[in-house]
């Protein structure tokens, strides 16, 4: 794991650095498990993101905006209560165990001084957030309720005392000296990088493998002398903070990791290197939570028309034979005195071929060879009347396919607000029942909202991330002059570019954001055709979002989510 016990350190040094002695002004609980803090400190405004997600648990600084409820939860609406306005008066780690004590002051309703501690639990499925009054070591509430029936050890309920997490009997690596390292580790039982887990701290597997690629070969000699140096780096604050991507897959933490073989990406703070690296990832596990029986219903529409298009291209197949059918009708009838009853097959002369080759026609024994001639007849005029209808349905079958395609991109690299209207447009096709949701309805003349980003040079920039959206931003936000983008021949959003005469490095750029929000997002050299949206057309009775375009030039792209997050600054 990345945000071990070492980086949890590190993290809240960032952050008490920047927020002790700040105000709480504002608090949101944009999703379930997540808070956003507003902290008025250093003459400034911070965001502090609080997680207790199952997958991303953490805590930092953002700079992501978040799009809050309409009607906040009860336990954003408790905190409002007790925390709003209050001074934050320490921030500090919990030993070295993931856990952010954060100790406030202020006055209450009546007046009177109050201390309250909010503690931010990182323990995996587990972690959590929880208020807890401090002069009692009481618990107001928590962002998860846990019972005694799941936890025999402690209750995280409100009333209940608060008990912290089992202490774990592990070395201090910051007072560890070289004979406790030997003393810890025995190195004749091997697996030397999970002993230093299990007799440390604060120490994951991912920082016990730095230790053993620092040594090298590892021995009584190396092994302490690689720990200590790397532990006096942590010690002295000597944090570089850094991404590394390796086969695919991201590694974060605050030094440079040189045991993982990949290109690493170094950032000026921890918590912007949290934003980058959970750049899109936690809102995706959003949208799949939210839309999870969306993205079921797509991938089965998919599913049940490809089978679709093969067993109708199987029967155009068979319905193609049509004139061998009635070739076989006509030389049988021509040979009605050569055949009797009870024959499987008959060999005849093809008096179509000018060399006289004969052919083998398969019979029915059962039939008269009259009614096998008329046999053939029929399933000809079946096979002639069954070629337009299929191909047809071959048609209808492949629009289906593209439109669940695109459906499906969209939900890849949809936002929580977007799941909603890709719902909607699916209700209105038919393709599922409409719910009756209670509380406030929509406005009937309500507008999608777009996502907008800057180019280099200022230059607004608009995506559309599902079919409403699409709709909307091509056929009425957009000006017949404006530059309008899309992947070739690949699912994707519409892009325009709110500007007739754009710069080359701002189409490109526009042209990034197209090839992101695609179904090429991982991909490179991404075709991207780019066109007036004058020369944009929906074909009549066309499904949502397809369009049809000329006079469209091409441009090759990357595309990079760095590049998506410095876009959305406006320049």
């Amino acid at each position: 794991m990345s945000f071990d016990g070492l980086f949890t350190k590190a993290m809240t040094e960032e952050i008490s650095s920047q927020l002790n002695g700040g105000r709480i002004s504002k608090i949101h609980q944009p999703y379930k498990n997540e808070l956003i803090l507003i902290i008025r400190a250093g003459r400034k405004n911070h965001k502090l993101l609080l997680s207790a997600h199952p997958s991303h648990a953490r805590f930092q600084i953002t700079e992501e905006t978040y799009e809050n409820p309409k009607e906040p939860p009860m336990f954003c609406m408790l905190l409002r209560k007790y925390l709003e306005g209050y001074t934050i008066e320490n921030i500090y780690q919990e030993g070295l165990d993931r856990m952010l004590m954060i100790e406030v002051k202020g006055r209450n309703e009546l007046g009177d001084l109050s201390q309250k501690l909010l503690i931010v639990e990182i323990m995996g499925r587990h972690s959590n957030i929880i208020l807890v009054d401090k002069e009692k070591n009481m618990i107001l509430d928590s962002i998860k309720h846990v019972s005694y029936a799941v936890n025999s050890h402690r209750a995280i309920l409100p009333g209940q005392t608060y008990i912290a997490p089992p202490a774990q009997e592990k070395m201090n690596p910051f007072t560890a000296t070289e004979d406790d390292v030997l003393k810890a580790i025995d190195f004749n039982a091997g697996k030397v990088d999970k002993q230093i887990v299990a007799r440390f701290a604060g120490v994951s597997p991912l920082f016990a493998k730095e230790v053993i690629h620092t040594a090298g070969l590892v021995n009584r000699a190396t092994l302490p002398t690689a720990f200590l140096s790397l532990i006096k780096k942590l010690a002295n604050r000597e944090y570089s903070p850094i991404i590394v991507n390796s086969d695919e897959k991201e590694s974060f933490y605050m030094i440079e990791l040189q045991h993982i073989q990949g290109e690493g990406r170094p950032f000026a703070t921890l918590s912007e290197m949290l934003d980058r690296y959970y750049f899109g990832k936690a809102e995706r596990d959003r949208v799949k939570q939210q839309g999870n029986d969306l993205e079921r219903f797509i991938a089965n529409e998919l599913e049940k028309n490809k089978k679709k298009i093969g067993k109708l291209e199987r029967t155009l197949q068979e319905s193609e034979r049509g004139e061998e059918y009635q070739l076989f009708g006509e030389l049988l009838t021509a040979n009605l005195y050569q055949m009797k009853r009870g024959m499987k097959q008959i060999e005849v002369i093809n008096y179509y071929e000018e060399d006289g080759k004969t052919v083998t026609i398969s019979l029915n024994p059962q039939k008269t060879p009259a009614e096998n001639a008329q046999k053939y007849f029929s399933k000809y005029q079946k096979a002639k009347n069954a070629v337009v209808f299929v191909q047809e349905q071959i048609e209808k079958a492949e629009a289906e396919v593209a439109y669940f395609d695109r459906l499906y991109q969209q939900l890849q690299s949809a936002s929580p607000k977007d799941i909603d209207e890709i719902r909607e447009e699916l209700q209105e096709e038919g393709y599922i029942k409409k719910k009756q949701k209670k509380g406030m309805k929509k406005p009937a003349n309500a507008k999608p909202q777009l996502e907008q980003y800057y180019s280099t040079d200022g230059t607004q920039i608009f995506v559309g991330k599902n079919n409403k959206q699409n709709e909307y931003l091509t056929n009425k936000f957009a000006r017949r002059d404006e530059i309008w983008l899309h992947t070739k021949d690949i699912p994707g959003s519409h892009v325009i570019i709110r500007s007739e005469e754009p710069s080359s490095e701002t189409i490109k750029e526009a042209a990034g954001l197209a090839a992101y929000f695609s179904k090429a997002q991982t991909s490179s050299s991404v075709p991207v055709d780019f066109t007036k949206v004058r020369y944009v057309k929906k074909p009549n009775g066309s499904k949502p979002g397809f369009v049809i375009y000329d006079n469209q030039q091409t441009v090759y792209v990357t595309p990079s989510p760095d590049q998506v997050i410095n876009m959305k600054e406006e320049k």
